[in-house]
């Protein structure tokens, strides 16, 4: 029997290899924007699967748990990993809002969002300039 850990850091890889491919395969804007999510996702659950330790309390102490808090041989959790990775969730809300309006800008030049036709688009601007 496979360890549950491994197959979670399994899962987690495949799902920031599947985000990479949609974003390396495909050409449609909001698939790739979709991707880039699911890649973003991925990452954070692969940090979130590395830095879970079974065994480690929470270092948010009540006034019961402070004396018991000195003791050095208890194991804390740190908390610095659990910032940055809350962090980085709300910043990749905030890039994938922003991708998102500039998805809806896009599609008022062409609805279809393929990136063939913006690139035949800037060729044409690139030739019509002096």
């Amino acid at each position: 029997m496979p360890d549950p850990f491994r197959l979670l850091e399994a899962l987690v890889l495949l799902t920031v290899l599947v985000g990479l491919g949609g974003l390396l395969w495909r050409r449609n804007l909001f698939l790739r924007a979709l991707a880039l999510d699911v890649m973003g996702t991925g990452a954070v659950a692969l940090f979130v699967l590395v830095a879970a330790r079974p065994g480690l309390r929470t270092p948010i102490l009540g006034r019961s748990e402070l004396a018991m808090a000195i003791s050095p041989e208890m194991n804390w959790a740190d908390p610095i990993p659990q910032a940055v990775i809350l962090t980085a969730i709300v910043i990749g809300l905030s890039i994938q809002a922003l991708v998102l309006v500039v998805l809806t800008r896009l599609s008022r030049l062409d609805p279809l969002l393929d990136t063939a036709s913006f690139e035949q688009l800037d060729a044409a601007v690139s030739q019509a300039r002096p």
